[in-house]
């Protein structure tokens, strides 16, 4: 997501997504958050369900093809100006499992891993991250 400040908060979207029992994070190469693992998302377009906008921003980022699974939960992103963050985001994420594609990804991103859900913990994340992925394992668990 690029920072924009607008006057009101902005809608964006997240997939938490799982192949294989392995969660795929990537980095982020750009303020705010830059070196920061996060999981794929951005801005939903106005005319998007959400649904179509997790899986076109997980496309542009990463060119993968997910199927969503279910809602995982919310964060809310406040302006924070120490951190670099101008913007007010309401980010809805999603759980999905990984359909098809090799991750290939933009500009946004410069690393990404399959890890371990339990192993997230280990890298510096975006706040909340740990907990959206593990409301998403067990969404993804419990539709096995």
């Amino acid at each position: 997501m690029t920072e924009a400040a607008p006057g009101r908060p902005q809608l964006a979207v997240s997939a938490v997504i799982f192949r294989h029992g392995q969660l795929l994070v990537v980095r982020r190469a750009n303020a705010p958050g830059r070196g920061l693992y996060s999981v794929p998302g951005g801005r939903v377009e106005h005319g998007e369900t959400l649904h179509q906008a997790a899986m076109r921003e997980v496309r542009e980022e990463t060119a993968l093809a997910i199927d969503i699974v279910g809602f995982a939960g919310w964060r809310e992103v406040l302006p924070d100006p120490a951190a670099g963050r101008a913007g007010h985001y309401l980010v809805i994420s999603f759980a999905a499992h990984w359909r098809a594609g090799d991750v290939a990804l933009n500009e946004e991103l410069d690393d990404f891993r399959w890890i371990m859900p339990e192993d997230v913990t280990a890298l510096r994340t975006t706040q909340g991250l740990s907990e959206i992925v593990q409301a998403a394992r067990r969404l993804v668990v419990s539709d096995a």
